[in-house]
């Protein structure tokens, strides 16, 4: 299991870790709207799943700020912000940010996202900070577990895997 740290404290990541090479887990989340969201909606795509522990801080708002620019520059990437946040906070913040790229969803109800992919931090009930790419077959052709939540991912690697996937 990867080793990661909040604010420089170990954390337990709760579920499976997931690596390059895997097929996707499937994964039940919320939209803005309540209504259900799953990875097999968007088959046949490529997806950056960014992975936040809320977008109601600054790396977090950096992170998806960042995907939305990126996305907007890759024909056919679907970016998916994915954080423990609560729908209602979430749409709020989409309102304010005018991001157009990104969709953002909750997995504060079940935790699912978090479990399949081994980033519930287990101490705080929030998502440790990761970027997954999922290929268009939904196989996983990047996994970044991030070692200090409060770090940047390398949005570089994240990318350029997104544009060699198929």
């Amino acid at each position: 299991m990867a080793s990661v740290t909040f604010i420089n404290n170990p954390v337990t990541l709760i579920g499976n870790e997931v690596k390059a090479g895997d097929k996707a887990p499937d994964f039940t989340v919320l939209a803005n709207d309540l209504s259900e969201v799953k990875l097999s909606d968007s088959k046949g795509s490529v997806r950056i799943i960014s992975v936040v522990p809320s977008v109601d801080t600054g790396v977090c708002d950096a992170q998806t700020r960042r995907f939305n620019e990126e996305a907007s520059k890759v024909d056919g990437v679907k970016v998916l912000t994915i954080s423990a946040d609560l729908p209602f906070a979430q749409k709020r913040w989409c309102a304010a940010s005018g991001l157009e790229n990104v969709q953002v969803l909750s997995d504060h109800r079940d935790l699912s996202f978090g479990e399949a992919y081994g980033v519930v931090m287990k101490e705080l009930r929030l998502l440790a900070r990761a970027v997954f790419v999922v290929d268009s077959n939904d196989t996983v052709t990047y996994a970044e577990y991030v070692s200090e939540g409060t770090n940047h991912p390398d949005y570089e690697s994240a990318v350029a895997a997104a544009k060699a996937a198929e």
